[in-house]
């Protein structure tokens, strides 16, 4: 400890010797720190998905399935994947198939989808499931198929890491066509990723469409919402009006004879009445179209819309994602002339909240450094002795990003938004080291009278041991946060790995660079001084006191 003790002082005795040996420390050591920062700093991602044991898929058959047909989907997965429930759980058989085989197993139908979901033995393999799903979906002709593991912090399906391509326009027929250029891109471009459309890229639902002659409609005096409602009273039922009975409100229904309800193929045949008693048919003043149409129709801001939800594979973080579909998809759809104008596309969903968490980020990351600065020139009652101390943090990001980069390298972690708030908690804690050492030297100024390089070298000697307890103490607390590879252990695994990197580099670095730009500020302060007294009007206001002192 003696000799490490005395290597430091004495290196840095020997920077403080000359002012280029300072100015190459503090602005290499500042640079490099900042360009490595921003060299190591990874793509971002929102939340860790976490290893809950459980899949979840979704599956949108053709339009037109019965209830029975969606139902017989099962089939194709007891078929191909039989072999992973049929061996009992723990035995040597079960143990080698993917996810040490499954435990649960489910398939359900819902409206005009399917869902299944699906546990494995292991919960610590279930992931292993997901190939086995994937190429199980292939094998399902013309449905869109596909498969998550579910995020522990939110229970929809994408998993918390789903990226929404929301596309607008007036023309449905064109939003479709949009809608399946960007699907079709997204499993050419992104291999490992999934897309969702929602509702759906097909106008296979059977359609009766009612398209008014308007001249005829307007010279019976029968407008568009009389033929609709007349329309819908024939065919389904229409709302006139409420009843209250005993408090109850009933809804009093308008409907035709059952002679005429449900008859659309004779639509055209039946009457309907004019304002001015007349009876006419709805062939007089609409012409029928039997048409295919979609499911459903959604809106967005009160514009047509079709979502391509998006899940990236695993390897690919989400904003890594975000660019590529970005510049890979949505871009040269742009420069063709296929979006702009009336028709326009929009990222949301995860992506969106990843934007908006990454600014909020960033202003805490500022006000901590605002708050810390502040605080620190308060109790020094100075505005450059927490400068100097605030040069630690540059050194700490290094730090940080360098132990993010380690840990990505041994366990895939990326940088979300838990990892992120490692950044703040560093910004409170790197600096006591810089602290002990200004204000040490600071006390030895002040009280003993030394001067500024040697008071600033007999604090670094002074201060070492208690700056490598803290710091080890601090990092040695902190390690099983890293190591440990239990459950839950992807959530705090990258805040630990920020932070003990950060306090390590930041530590060894700042034993010289803070010593050499305390000493720099000090002997500009006292040239700023020396220049303050040849001025002829501060000659007097200066003569009582001295700037040069601490």
């Amino acid at each position: 400890a003696d000799r490490v003790r005395a290597g430091i002082t004495g290196g840095v005795g020997w920077l403080l010797q000359t002012t280029p040996r300072r100015l190459v420390v503090v602005v290499g050591m500042t640079v490099l720190a900042v360009v490595l920062s921003i060299g190591l700093m990874p793509p971002r991602e929102y939340l860790p998905l976490g290893n809950q044991n459980f899949l979840f898929g979704m599956l949108l058959p053709p339009p037109g399935y019965t209830v029975d047909e969606r139902a017989s989907l099962n089939e194709i997965y007891k078929e191909n994947l039989s072999a992973l429930w049929e061996h009992e759980r723990g035995t040597i058989e079960a143990t080698a198939q993917p996810g040490g085989g499954i435990s649960e197993f489910f398939f359900g139908v819902w409206q005009d989808m399917a869902f299944v979901g699906v546990s494995a033995n292991d919960p610590e393999r279930v992931r292993e499931l997901l190939p086995e799903f994937m190429r199980a979906n292939t094998m399902i002709p013309g449905t869109f198929a596909f498969i998550q593991q579910m995020s522990i912090f939110r229970s929809e399906m994408g998993g918390g890491r789903n990226i929404d391509v929301e596309l607008t326009g007036p023309d449905l027929e064109r939003l479709i066509e949009l809608g399946t250029e960007v699907f079709g891109k997204v499993s050419q471009t992104m291999p490992g990723a999934q897309a969702q459309p929602i509702p759906g890229l097909d106008l296979g639902n059977p359609e009766v469409r009612v398209v008014t002659h308007r001249r005829r409609a307007a010279d019976l005096g029968i407008s568009n919402r009389d033929l609709g409602f007349a329309v819908s009273a024939l065919v389904d039922g229409a709302k006139a009006t409420d009843y209250i009975h005993e408090g109850r409100e009933i809804d009093l229904v308008l409907r035709a004879e059952e002679s005429f309800a449900h008859r659309t193929h004779l639509l055209e045949q039946m009457p309907i009445a004019t304002p001015d008693g007349r009876l006419v048919t709805i062939g007089d003043v609409a012409t029928i179209e039997m048409v295919n149409g979609p499911v459903r129709i959604n809106h967005s801001e009160r514009q047509r819309t079709i979502t391509i939800r998006i899940t990236p594979g695993g390897e690919m973080p989400l904003e890594t994602a975000m660019d590529h579909i970005k510049t890979a998809i949505l871009q040269p759809m742009r420069d063709g002339g296929r979006l702009g104008g009336l028709y326009n596309a929009r990222l949301s969903g995860t992506a969106d909240k990843l934007v908006q968490t990454g600014r909020a980020l960033y202003l805490n990351i500022l006000l901590a450094l605002a708050i810390t600065y502040l605080l620190m020139a308060a109790l020094f009652e100075s505005f450059l002795y927490p400068f100097v101390i605030m040069f630690s943090v540059p050194l700490a990001a290094f730090g940080g990003f360098l132990g993010l980069a380690i840990m990505s390298g041994l366990t895939d972690q990326k940088l979300d938004v838990l990892t992120m708030l490692g950044f703040v908690i560093l910004i409170g804690t790197v600096v006591n080291n810089a602290i002990l050492i200004v204000h040490q030297a600071l006390n030895h100024m002040r009280n003993e009278k030394m001067d500024s390089r040697d008071a600033i070298r007999t604090s670094v000697g002074g201060r070492i041991r208690p700056i490598f307890m803290s710091v080890g103490t601090s990092t040695l607390g902190m390690l099983p946060l890293v190591l440990s590879p239990g459950a839950g252990s992807e959530l705090y695994r990258g805040l630990g790995a920020v932070v003990i990197g950060g306090l390590i580099v930041s530590t060894i670095f700042t034993l010289f660079l803070v010593p050499s730009l305390f000493s720099l500020m000090l002997d500009l302060r006292a040239a700023l001084a020396t220049r303050l007294r040849t001025i002829p009007g501060l000659r007097e206001r200066t003569a009582g006191g001295d700037l040069t002192g601490p």
